[in-house]
């Protein structure tokens, strides 16, 4: 039986502060420079370790590689037990970050990670899951409500439309890169393929509404009002689970902006 390769070390941005563990995973098409705002209000209490994910920023771009969900949790749970962390932590996962975040915690719990790589020295590592704008496409079968099931298959259009037509997605996003906060978003080139394999086997075809089930961990969504990933009358699922507390922040994006980054802080304190 031939083994699979280890997966690859992602790269460790930040490690900075004293205190309880947390660990941020960054969105889709960026670095963990999406916590800029965030890492400097934790620090005084926390140690703050923030990650670049797989294909992404710093960290490897494997030959080959498909970016399956289970791809980026391997390589985050090898991250996490590289670090040799002592004390359970508080996980935080933004966007794209948020489902591989929730993934890694289910498959943490049932002990899957240290059955198939004995990556976690021990269960029950994450005390807590603070996911900030995630994107919940349940499949538009799945959903009753014709008006939430329209806006769901609306997403899933658009996102393989965008995967469809490179040179479109391209022209379009460094038009948006000159918007945002440097780093916040970069597709280019290099990162086309971890971009479309992550869109196409991560967030369109995803698990995050079991896995949030499947968690008996507190769990905090924080979303903004204006966040244009998120479709409306989605987050209802996840909504009404008893573990689940929702936070919504007016006037804030898809981006962690200082709003947003204020409201995270106060909920991984609380």
């Amino acid at each position: 039986m031939t083994r699979r390769p280890r997966p690859p070390l992602l790269h460790v941005a930040t490690d900075a502060g004293t205190g309880p563990v947390v660990i941020l995973v960054h969105g889709i098409a960026s670095s963990s420079v999406t916590f800029y705002a965030v890492i400097p209000l934790l620090t005084p209490n926390h140690r703050v370790i923030a990650v670049d994910i797989l294909g992404f920023g710093q960290s490897p771009a494997p030959d080959g590689c498909e970016y399956r969900l289970e791809d980026h949790v391997e390589s985050l749970a090898a991250t996490i037990r590289s670090l040799k962390l002592r004390e359970p932590f508080v996980l935080v996962g933004h966007s794209l970050g948020s489902l591989i975040s929730t993934r890694y915690a289910a498959m943490e719990r049932h002990g899957r990670i240290a059955t198939f790589w004995r990556l976690v020295a021990r269960r029950s590592t994450v005390s807590r899951m603070v996911l900030v704008g995630p994107p919940v496409y349940v499949s538009p079968s799945d959903i009753g409500d014709p008006r939430v099931k329209a806006r769901v298959g609306a997403y899933l259009r658009a996102y393989d439309f965008l995967r469809a037509n490179k040179d479109f997605t391209l022209a379009n996003a460094s038009i948006i890169t000159r918007l945002l906060p440097k780093g916040t978003f970069e597709l280019t080139e290099k990162t086309w393929t971890p971009f479309i394999k992550s869109m196409e086997h991560c967030i369109e075809s995803q698990t995050v509404v079991s896995d949030i089930a499947s968690l008996e961990v507190p769990v905090d969504v924080i979303y903004g009002a204006l966040d244009q990933f998120i479709a409306q009358g989605s987050l209802i699922i996840i909504e009404r689970m008893r573990h689940v507390t929702m936070h919504r922040v007016e006037a804030n994006d898809h981006i962690i902006r200082r709003r947003l980054a204020r409201v995270l802080v106060r909920v991984i304190d609380s």
